[in-house]
């Protein structure tokens, strides 16, 4: 497409949308019909080449306002240039900077070494005026030492006095207060010594493994064992056997009910899908279960009895189930047949809606929907089509001299010449009365001459014989391409405004707008 066709575009356009022709709608339409004709020009991509110069902030307000001309471009540069204020930006810069200096300078103080030195060092940077990736390295310095701080050697002083963590001088104080306690509390190791041997003993599980009570017996009878280092060792790992028969004795349990649960869960599917009566049944279940659930002691054994009561149950309700599903089979499988006759039907009906009943051709309804295809396909890939419009000639008068059944046998007869002539990627279909219509797809302008001209020689050569009679029959076409149009609407009142020239100019011809 040369540039002289794409200012005669841009001219329509604007007529079309009914806009003045100043510099900047013209503008903007000779760059829309300039990137529809795939045609890059260099004025139309100063926003997007400006826009890459641009921070990634910037670049993404300009593509939520929709920034599309240069000078909705410069006007989001002129209002973010109003909302700067240099002056502001650096006292608070240096504001801020000196604040960070004052925070370092009261941790250079503190009682840590490593803090301190940190901090040293990164006053040392900021009054050398350091680059960004520095300053993210001194950041990160810190993150790390936060992260990896560890304060618990203040723990191992809990004996000698209270610690404070947020307050290290009150806690030097606690200790110097408590540094001439050196008595501490007699402490009741033969009580303390049944407490721990409870602990010893599994809340669930029904034995007691042999070292448990090995060393529950061995501390019973001798408390000051626990004043040794070396029965720590045992006690841990007493605790933990005794936490792993728990576990044990759960773990059995849980998979006793859940086979029970199981059997429960299908007896409930069963019931829900098969059962008219499956709200009255759930109902009696959801009572049997509020019943427990109201008594329960907590005790495992209980529980499985209880559900297996109720699964029992269940079963013998789902065999009744059955056997009623068994005895309403037929009614059942007639069901399934007459659903599928009525799908068939529907599908039927369905493609009718879309059939010309008469000539057995797309029908207008058909017709609008393909085009509108056609034009997604076009818009998204750049396929040109063709569309044709063909109307019979003083077709009244075939209808007065002949009759009506005349008539619509000539209609039958006209679109069986299209559908011979035309592609198997072609559409043709009855527009209204007379007047058909043909979409050719990949096709221009040229092409759909051809295909016109073909159609019109076939009439002529046919004999359209009915009761007898021969009927001269003759077609006008008009012809009109997508490319050479603005949109859809206006491809087919060119094709339109083509036949209605073809009538006009003695009829039995073939017109187009090239």
């Amino acid at each position: 497409m040369t540039v002289q066709n794409i200012i005669n575009n841009a001219v329509k356009r604007l007529k079309l949308e009914g806009k003045i022709m100043t510099p900047d709608f013209y503008a903007e339409a000779f760059c829309k019909e300039a990137s529809r004709a795939k045609v890059s020009v260099e004025d139309c991509n100063h926003v997007s080449k400006f826009t890459k110069t641009l921070n990634k902030e910037f670049q993404k307000d300009i593509k939520n306002y929709h920034i599309k001309t240069i000078h909705e471009f410069i006007r989001f540069i002129v209002s973010k240039l109003n909302r700067t204020n240099p002056t502001q930006c650096t006292d608070t810069l240096e504001s801020q900077n000196l604040l960070t200096k004052r925070i370092l300078q009261v941790v250079e103080v503190l009682h840590n070494k490593e803090a301190s030195e940190l901090a040293k060092n990164t006053i040392e940077i900021i009054a050398l005026g350091s680059q960004p990736d520095q300053l993210d390295a001194f950041r990160q310095r810190w993150v790390n030492f936060l992260t990896t701080y560890d304060d618990t050697f203040l723990k191992k002083l809990d004996s000698y006095g209270d610690i404070d963590t947020k307050n290290l001088k009150r806690s030097v104080e606690n200790l110097q207060e408590n540094s001439s306690l050196v008595d501490h509390p007699h402490l009741d190791l033969e009580k303390i010594s049944k407490l721990l041997i409870s602990s010893f003993v599994p809340s669930i599980a029904s034995s007691v493994n042999d070292t448990i009570a090995n060393l529950s017996e061995k501390i019973r009878k001798n408390p000051s064992l626990l004043e040794s280092i070396s029965i720590e060792k045992e006690i841990r790992f007493a605790i933990s056997l005794r936490i792993a028969l728990d576990k044990d004795s759960v773990k059995e349990m849980v998979e006793s009910i859940d086979g029970v649960l199981d059997k429960l869960s299908l007896c409930l599917i069963d019931i829900i899908e098969y059962s008219d009566s499956s709200t009255v049944a759930i109902q009696a279940i959801k009572k049997e279960l509020e019943s427990y659930s109201n008594g329960s002691t907590g005790n495992f054994k209980v529980a499985h009895k209880k559900l297996y009561t109720i699964a029992i149950a269940l079963e013998e309700n789902t065999q009744l189930l059955s056997k009623d599903l068994k005895d309403h089979s037929g009614d059942v499988q007639a069901l399934c047949a007459k659903i599928k006759r009525l799908e068939n039907e529907l599908k039927s009906s369905r493609e009718e809606l879309k059939e010309d009943f008469l000539t057995k051709l797309y029908n207008r309804r058909a017709l609008d929907e393909l085009m509108t295809v056609k034009e997604a396909e076009y818009e998204r890939y750049g396929h040109d089509f063709t569309i044709v419009m063909f109307d019979l000639d003083k077709f009244k008068v075939v209808n007065d001299n002949y009759g009506h059944n005349a008539g619509d046998a000539v209609l039958s007869a006209f679109g069986k010449i299209l559908k011979k002539e035309c592609r198997t990627v072609d559409v043709v279909g009855r527009f209204g009365g007379e007047e058909f219509l043909a979409i050719l797809s990949k096709t221009d302008i040229n092409g759909g001459i051809v295909f016109a001209e073909k159609v019109r020689n076939h009439i002529l050569k046919a004999r359209f014989i009915y009761a007898g009679e021969r009927i001269n029959v003759t077609v006008s076409c008009g012809v009109s391409n997508r490319d050479s149009n603005i949109s859809l609407e206006t491809t087919i009142k060119s094709a339109d405004k083509s036949l209605y020239k073809a009538k006009e100019g003695g009829r039995n011809r073939v017109e187009s707008k090239k």
